[in-house]
């Protein structure tokens, strides 16, 4: 998988977790709501497969969501510099052969 790929791959991941801690949040005083748990595994030729689940049981786990958002945020701007690296590097190296 090439880095642009790879890249993708983590962006859209963190923005899942992103958008599901959020969803958390917004329905933690809801009643028997049960909240969503993000799962993430590699991908054996590179990227991140990520999948949602309900949680078996009521109650919110807000300090366990927020710091998640906060993760989920620095995980996708990481992935978001190695996107403008590569377009750099490329334009050096088309720079030099020029």
């Amino acid at each position: 998988m090439s880095t642009i790929s790879t890249a993708l791959s983590g962006m859209n991941a963190a923005s899942m977790h992103i958008g599901v801690s959020g969803h958390n949040i917004a329905n933690a005083m809801t009643p028997g709501f049960r909240r969503q748990q993000v799962q993430q595994s590699a991908e054996p030729q590179g990227g991140v497969r990520t999948t949602i689940s309900t949680a078996a049981l009521p109650g919110d786990a807000l300090a366990e969501d927020i710091v998640g958002q906060m993760a989920a945020s620095v995980v996708y701007r990481a992935n978001a510099q190695t996107l403008r690296t590569q377009r750099d590097l490329t334009g050096t190296l088309l720079d030099v052969m020029a």
